[in-house]
């Protein structure tokens, strides 16, 4: 089982960004993927998750106007967009399926 995940990114405030999660090993559909975020010295926060089923998705209130979910069926890979970008939003992203996690994927949002 693997969750791969995209690269570093490095992002302006105000722009957006865009993390990918290939996932193999495992029925993609038959598990929801949850999205975690690891600010610099703070404990993991939960985004939200997605059912690669049928895209339902829901989202941590802190995140609700920013972020959307995605999943692709055909390459079992999801998305994490976030937008407005602030320096708040500079951390490890993470995602998760059950026992599983990602590599995580480093955004800095730096003038």
């Amino acid at each position: 089982v693997q969750l791969v995940q995209s690269g570093a990114e490095l992002r302006n405030p105000g722009a957006s960004v865009k993390v990918s999660c290939k996932a193999s090993g495992f029925t993609f559909i038959k598990s929801y993927i949850h999205w975690v975020r690891q600010r610099p010295g703070q404990g993991l926060e939960w985004m939200g998750r997605i059912d690669p089923e049928d895209g339902d998705t829901k989202y941590g209130q802190s995140f609700r106007d920013r972020v959307t979910f995605t999943a692709d069926t055909s390459t079992d890979t999801a998305y994490l967009d976030l937008n407005s970008l602030s320096s708040e939003d500079s951390a490890v992203y993470y995602c998760n399926a059950g026992a599983n996690w990602g590599q995580g994927t480093q955004v800095t949002v730096s003038s």
